[in-house]
């Protein structure tokens, strides 16, 4: 099981950027070599912790950049809510790459961050080298339907208490936020005890944003971007796409693959042991998988 923090010479350096007007925090380690990586958290809301695996990259000539994205984390607050929309995150990705002067950029994102790299991609590809998703999605609709036959796959009792407080909006229950972890451990990640880095990400989910995009968990996708599906428009992406997925993940394989038949070219993995997080459910294989796709798009 590989540790939750890789002992390193060098630390990430860490600031914030002025971006749109607001401070955003990030860290970076690494020289860009062959190129600069950027990576985007999930969530909507997370923070960018759980993606500390890809500082491995900077190991292997790349700058490595993860940030918080606005209203996460540690980056700032903003007063006005209806900024926590899709259209918003691609300006701010695209700012946030001219203010760090980010070049030759390989853009790797996860969960939420996949569908925001794939609604970066169609406005500004051609500011991107490559991009990865990982457990990403095109369509909240297609994704939910498989959320929903997931949760079905759990055991009764469980769907039983689901049900029960779901019906009374009852979201913050510990009874229910019980029965939710049962799906978490099947389908988020798998691993026996979570890396501190995940769970940290987990437990400072911003909730003004998660609560306004997604919804009160995972599965129950209730917010702004519930119906958000840009399947007909995949095939407009023209840059090399690695797309990636676990066995288990709670974005479904189905989803993985539906991306990988629309966008040519485009290059799909499915790790057989990991859910949502291959990156720490199967580190290694994950790693060599992403430096043989970045190697043939590379400086």
């Amino acid at each position: 099981m590989p540790p939750s923090v890789v002992p390193r010479d060098v630390r990430p350096a860490e600031g914030y950027a002025s971006v749109l007007g607001y401070d955003i925090f990030y860290r970076q380690l690494g020289e860009p070599r062959l190129g600069d990586v950027l990576g985007l958290h999930g969530g909507p809301g997370a923070t960018h912790d759980y993606l500390s695996p890809l500082f491995d990259l900077a190991d292997h000539g790349y700058r490595v950049t993860l940030y918080d994205q606005l209203g996460c984390g540690r980056s700032e607050m903003p007063k006005d809510p209806s900024m926590f929309v899709p259209e918003h995150y691609v300006e701010e990705v695209d700012s946030f790459r001219k203010e760090m002067k980010l070049e030759d950029l390989h853009v790797i994102g996860s969960s939420w961050g996949g569908m925001l790299a794939i609604a970066y991609a169609l406005k500004y590809q051609r500011n991107m080298k490559t991009m990865t998703t990982v457990g990403g999605l095109h369509s909240v609709p297609l994704t939910v339907r498989e959320m929903q036959r997931m949760k079905r796959t759990l055991p009764a009792r469980v769907q039983e208490v689901m049900a029960k407080y779901e019906a009374a909006g009852k979201y913050e229950d510990p009874v229910y936020q019980k029965a939710v972890m049962v799906f978490y451990k099947k389908f988020l990640c798998r691993l026996d005890v979570w890396p501190p880095d995940v769970a940290y990400s987990l437990d400072h989910i911003s909730k003004p944003v998660y609560g306004t995009m997604n919804g009160p968990n995972e599965f129950t996708i209730i917010g702004n971007i519930r119906y958000w599906d840009v399947t007909e428009r995949l095939g407009e992406i023209h840059i090399p796409t690695l797309v990636l997925g676990g066995r288990y993940d709670e974005v479904s394989p189905a989803v993985a693959r539906e991306i990988h038949s629309h966008i040519k070219g485009s290059e799909l993995t499915v790790f057989p042991n990991s859910s949502h997080l291959a990156f720490w459910e199967e580190r290694p294989a994950f790693m060599k998988r992403v430096l043989r796709f970045l190697g043939k798009h590379s400086r």
